[in-house]
């Protein structure tokens, strides 16, 4: 008989602990353990039953869960899902969360939230089941990740770049901290990049302003139309695909609505194909930690249309899911470390200044 992953759900709403445990329990590789009302009975509760992963509220009584989060991630590292109310604080919040070690979120409706809830059930036992099988890692006691990496990327500069060259990122679970290990080691006069990161509306905003405080280049949400410029990162909006398309002499940024593909929207795949059909030898494509396979297939497009590709490395993803996917179809040149990929994207650009990528 398989083990089932055992969940202990904290929230301080009994209807929600009630809908969570219940919605847990109808899975045949789950099971509700316990639920807390608040952190602190939270903490005698792990302490007691040992859980596989938690579902974590952010604004509970006698402890708020980012302070609960960031000490268990210091002194027990595990599988966090948070759940969190979709506000603007709520994904400002959220995205605090990711940074100190929560694998994902899902985010609960501010009304109807039983028959929201309901309706959320796979996506919950899905990430649940991510997160159970996810990496986690202690959480330093000194300064926050996001503290510590605006300070650590290197002030150098590429010099005199072909304009043509664009960076492609794909990225799912664990992608946004990820993505921001990469984005902030790139320098001011970097190429264009472009990033797909699985993300639901209302939060890709508050993610973009967030890097964009963190990084030596221009980070925003893409806007449909918009000039792709260098020294310049542009995320696809939450629940919109995003491509890249020629306007004469210039790259632009194509934000459209459409059916899920790989059932994510946005999706890699999506980016990733436009990038082999339009920016052909000129890309450089990064996968990065996420579960499944979205973009695998079109990652090897772009091999094959003259790209040079790059993905994480297994001991570095939180889910070694999508960069093992793009390994498997041929798709990569070199597979790193997450925090040698900015720098071996900057030696590589350094070295290819002025000059398409030949096939290999």
């Amino acid at each position: 008989m398989t083990k089932k992953t055992r969940v202990i759900v904290v929230d301080d709403s009994a209807l929600v602990r009630g809908l969570l445990a219940e919605i847990i329990d109808r899975e045949a590789d789950m099971t509700c353990i316990g639920a807390a009302a608040d952190p602190l009975v939270a903490r005698e509760m792990i302490r007691d039953l040992n859980p596989d992963v938690i579902t974590l509220d952010v604004e509970m009584p006698r402890m708020d869960g980012l302070d609960f989060l960031a000490r268990l991630m210091r002194l027990r590292p595990m599988p966090v899902v948070m759940v969190s109310t979709l506000t603007e604080r709520g994904a400002d919040v959220t995205l605090k969360a990711l940074e100190l070690g929560a694998v994902d979120f899902v985010s609960k409706p501010k009304i109807g939230v039983a028959d929201g809830l309901r309706q959320l059930g796979a996506d919950i036992t899905e990430k649940i089941r991510t997160a159970a099988r996810a990496r986690v890692s202690r959480l330093s006691a000194a300064a926050p990740p996001a503290a510590a990496a605006a300070t650590s990327a290197p002030a150098v500069s590429l010099g005199r770049l072909s304009t043509e060259k664009i960076i492609f990122i794909g990225a799912s679970t664990g992608g946004t901290e990820a993505t921001r290990e990469v984005l902030v080691n790139l320098p001011p006069d970097s190429p264009a990049v472009m990033i797909t990161q699985h993300m639901p509306p209302g939060f890709t905003r508050s993610y973009a302003a967030r890097l964009n405080g963190l990084a030596r280049i221009r980070v925003a949400e893409a806007s449909d139309g918009e000039r792709v410029l260098p020294g310049h990162a542009y995320i696809a909006p939450g629940g919109l695909h995003l491509s890249v398309e020629r306007s004469g002499a210039n790259y632009i940024a194509r934000v459209q609505d459409g059916e899920p593909v790989n059932r994510h929207k946005p999706s890699v795949e999506v980016l990733f194909n436009s990038a082999a059909r339009v920016v052909g030898r000129n890309a450089l494509g990064v996968m990065l930690t996420g579960m499944g396979a979205d973009g695998a297939k079109a990652m090897r497009t772009m091999r094959d249309a003259g790209s040079w590709n790059l993905a994480q490395d297994e001991a570095s993803c939180v889910v070694f899911g999508m960069p093992r996917e793009a390994i498997a179809h041929g798709a990569t040149h070199e597979v790193l470390p997450l925090g040698k990929i900015a720098p071996r994207l900057i030696e590589w650009l350094r070295s290819n200044a002025g000059v398409s990528t030949s096939r290999v």
